[in-house]
């Protein structure tokens, strides 16, 4: 098969939805398929084209920014030209151009879904105020256009007013998750490294952004030094110049410095450095405050290592703990009650570590990816007098 995958960020952008379609798209093409991701080039310095794991990225150059998203003017272009060398055109939501690539793959006559990673919602702002309501319409007329409309989740796509529009065309598929175990010379390292000692260490891998609810950790983190005075936050992921995240930073650049060592930033940390991390730990948090989080990649990854999680009560975010009993829940945006968890988890950890394999059971790429060539297969098998044909000029 020969698969499209569109979305306006890609890899080395650091977020879940990149990590995403960089795990789904290099399994599909280790099984054979061929597979084209047509993306933004979001920094200057990242190729227009070029090949990554066996898969073809392609970048249309960036006009302009309007919050977190972009203008592209050559991406519809190369959106159709693309569509006609290709045999399933998957969009990823959301995005600016979601629309315009689902009305194409109508055109072009050819096969379209979506993946709905998650809500969007934009700061307050006078272009921020209009371009809400622009991509929320946008991302209604792809999810009437295309065949099918995945999400991670039941729990979020019951819970979200935009999927249960789309029940009738819905499709549940779990995200791809995969992380190494480390080893314990490896988490040794990482300890000397860092120089952790002591505990509860306290591990949040993300971007530093407003929706995952930093600063709610913070509280937490003085909650319990009131027991355990050396309880350290180990945060892993990028925290500088975070795209449309600046003003937050600033806001909360004289917490962290108040914390001193009892909060480290680690930079973004992938493959073994990252399994080291999750191992290193105690436990890990995940307190996001919005619906901008569906799932949480990262806590089902600490689990593959052996550590609990401790996440919001939020649709979607909740499932993976609730699956696997590997962590708690905790009410959205309460400092209090996400020490307390942390209290109860560092003191009674073997109540909450599960087996590795039984975490694999429900996450794996392997299992996202042989999904997902399912759902692809069966909609090229759906009768060609189903779509609609123009000719279109390139």
């Amino acid at each position: 098969m020969r698969i499209l995958q569109l979305l306006t960020y890609y890899r080395p952008h650091i977020s879940g939805l990149t990590i995403y379609v960089e795990r789904l798209s290099r399994a599909l093409a280790a099984a054979g398929h061929t597979v084209t991701v047509l993306t933004s080039q979001y920094d200057r310095v990242l190729p227009l084209g070029e090949v990554l794991h066996g898969v073809r990225v392609v970048r249309a150059p960036v006009l302009m920014r309007v919050s977190k998203g972009v203008i592209m003017p050559t991406f519809g272009v190369l959106a159709r030209r693309l569509m006609r060398v290709h045999d399933v055109v998957h969009i990823h939501l959301p995005q600016f151009d979601g629309a315009g690539l689902a009305i194409n793959a109508r055109l072009f006559g050819k096969p379209s879904l979506l993946t709905y990673h998650c809500d969007i919602r934009l700061p307050a702002g006078v272009i921020n105020a209009i371009a809400q309501p622009v991509i929320a319409l946008a991302n209604r007329v792809a999810a009437d256009l295309v065949e099918r409309v995945v999400t991670y989740t039941e729990d979020y796509a019951h819970h979200s007013p935009f999927l249960s529009r789309y029940v009738h065309k819905l499709t549940v598929i779990p995200p791809p998750v995969e992380m190494p175990m480390p080893t314990a010379e490896e988490i040794a390292a990482f300890r000397r490294q860092w120089r952790v000692q002591g505990g509860p260490v306290i591990g949040m891998a993300a971007r530093l952004a407003s929706e995952k609810g930093v600063e709610v950790l913070v509280r937490a983190l003085h909650i319990v030094r009131r027991t355990h005075p050396s309880a350290r936050v180990l945060f892993a992921g990028p925290h500088r110049n975070v795209l449309g995240e600046e003003a937050y930073a600033r806001r909360l650049q004289p917490e962290f410095e108040a914390l001193g060592e009892h909060w480290t930033f680690l930079g973004s940390l992938e493959g073994r450095a990252l399994s080291a991390f999750f191992g290193a730990c105690d436990l890990t948090v995940l307190p996001s405050l919005n619906a901008t989080e569906s799932f949480g990649l990262v806590q089902v990854e600490s689990m593959l290592c052996g550590t609990p999680s401790i996440c919001s009560d939020l649709p979607g975010v909740r499932v993976p703990v609730q699956t696997t009993g590997m962590g708690e829940v905790v009410p959205v945006g309460d400092a209090e009650a996400l020490a307390q968890a942390i209290l109860r988890v560092y003191a009674h950890r073997e109540r909450y570590v599960r087996p590795r394999h039984e975490i694999e059971r429900y996450y794996s790429t392997e299992r996202t990816a042989r999904e997902y060539t399912q759902l692809y297969e069966r909609l090229l098998a759906q009768p060609r007098a189903a779509w609609v044909h123009l000719k279109v000029g390139r």
